[in-house]
């Protein structure tokens, strides 16, 4: 990778150099004298003369643009061999604290595991005494619903016994009989219809 940016670096030094002898040989050409010394030809003189130095302006930029370049690839390949060199240091370091780092972790890990087993241990006698909790839970349940069962009994009973009920259950039969006997009359004349 290095042999390569300096290729690039060479390349461009050498493009530099070329460039700069074009515009050497370009500013010493012979310039073509004006036919007649009318308007139109001070005009372009005038704008042969603006271009030319917009021309020297940009090469210029252009030179100083080149130098910023070179400056800067120079810089980089500097960097990227500094930090070459820091990963390196690094990596040793890494490398030496490494086997300190795994006793650590291996430490820790039997830690971790003393403590799953100490939860799994509580986690198991609490489940045993939860169902154990539970099963009593659904013994109480079944004894109060029996107990609740026989009080409505009892009270269905004694409501039963009351004069009230006895006399609504009298007029209700009467009712129901006085129902049927007109239903019979009833039907008596529809079928005579």
């Amino acid at each position: 990778m290095w042999e390569l940016l300096e290729q690039v670096a060479e390349f461009e030094k050498a493009e530099f150099k070329s460039t700069s002898k074009k515009t050497n040989q370009e500013t010493s050409k012979p310039k073509l004298a004006p036919l007649n010394e009318g308007g139109l030809s001070e005009l372009l003189n005038k704008e042969i003369a603006r271009l030319q130095e917009e021309n020297d302006k940009l090469k210029a930029r252009l030179r100083t643009l080149e130098t910023q370049a070179m400056s800067a690839l120079d810089d980089k390949s500097k960097v990227e061999k500094a930090l070459k060199d820091l990963q390196k240091v690094h990596g040793e370091q890494e490398r030496a604290s490494c086997p300190r780092d795994v006793g650590r972790l291996e430490d820790t890990v039997a830690a971790m595991q003393a403590d799953l087993h100490k939860s799994l241990s509580e986690s198991s006698a609490s489940q045993r005494q939860l169902q154990g909790n539970l099963a009593a839970a659904k013994h109480e349940l079944l004894r109060v619903q029996e107990q609740l069962s026989l009080a409505e009994k009892e009270l269905e009973k004694k409501f039963q016994q009351t004069a009230a009920y006895r006399n609504l259950k009298e007029i209700l039969t009467k009712k129901n009989e006085q129902i049927k006997e007109l239903r019979k009359r009833l039907q008596k004349y529809e079928s005579d219809d």
